[in-house]
């Protein structure tokens, strides 16, 4: 009769161990990266640089500058706009980065780590 279930000749198990230390040292890399690209900062300007963002890993805005032009007390929507534009620019590169550092340390395998 036919085992069921098992490894036949052991084979398996050895395999194993070696894509659970790779996973355990891919994992480790994944760490020391996201740490990395915390302590990074992105910046973005909008308006023909008339306002500047600064972003960091951590997602949080580090600074906002303003040229002295841009700031119009008769049109604050525009520097609104403008503040949001470099946002989402310095946001989007960061997150561009830190996807293409990830896709290189897992080689494409995405929601499996």
């Amino acid at each position: 009769m036919a085992k069921r279930g098992g490894f036949p000749g052991g084979a398996m198990p050895g395999n194993m161990n070696n894509i659970m230390k790779q996973a355990q040292r891919m994992q480790k890399q994944m760490e020391e990266k996201s740490k990395e690209l915390e302590e990074k900062e992105w910046e973005a300007t909008a308006g023909g640089g008339a306002v500047t963002v600064k972003v960091s890993g951590k997602r949080e805005i580090l600074s906002v500058k303003l040229a002295p032009e841009v700031v119009d007390p008769d049109d604050i929507e525009m520097l609104e706009d403008l503040i949001i534009a470099a946002t989402n620019e310095a946001l989007r590169k960061m997150d561009e980065e830190n996807a293409a550092v990830m896709q290189q340390l897992t080689g494409g395998l995405g929601g499996l780590f």
